[in-house]
């Protein structure tokens, strides 16, 4: 079982940056693939961004391409979400996830087993 806790959300201006944390639990985390995806009220829960458990390979949706960079540390058993130039369609709550039982990553949320309790991302125009 692996614990995810996120922060950093919060209430921004549009153009604005957020920094968004997901931390974990066990030395196992290093050895998974992570995603970030979100949900906007009334919509469903989309991929945004995935990392592969060395951090050598990274995956961004077409809307969030060239604003967000996904990193980790594996040292801190952290993966973080630099999120640049936000815009009112990015509002939304903001999950991590870990994939565990495959190396590699994917952008379907069905494909994750462990997920964090999600985190507020709220952007005013």
């Amino acid at each position: 079982q692996v614990q995810l806790v996120e922060s950093g959300g919060g209430l921004v201006q549009a153009g604005a940056s957020l920094r968004l944390s997901c931390a974990a639990s066990g030395r196992a985390f290093g050895s998974y693939p992570v995603g970030w995806f979100r949900q906007a009220p009334g919509k469903e829960r989309d991929f945004v961004a995935a990392i592969s458990w060395s951090g050598e390979f990274t995956y961004y949706a077409d809307s969030v391409k060239g604003r967000f960079t996904i990193s980790r540390d594996n040292a801190k058993n952290t993966v973080y979400l630099q999120m640049n130039s936000l815009k009112s369609e990015d509002t939304a709550i903001y999950y991590c996830a870990a994939r565990a039982g495959s190396s590699g990553s994917s952008r379907y949320k069905e494909d994750y087993s462990y997920w964090g309790q999600g985190t507020q991302v709220t952007v005013s125009s």
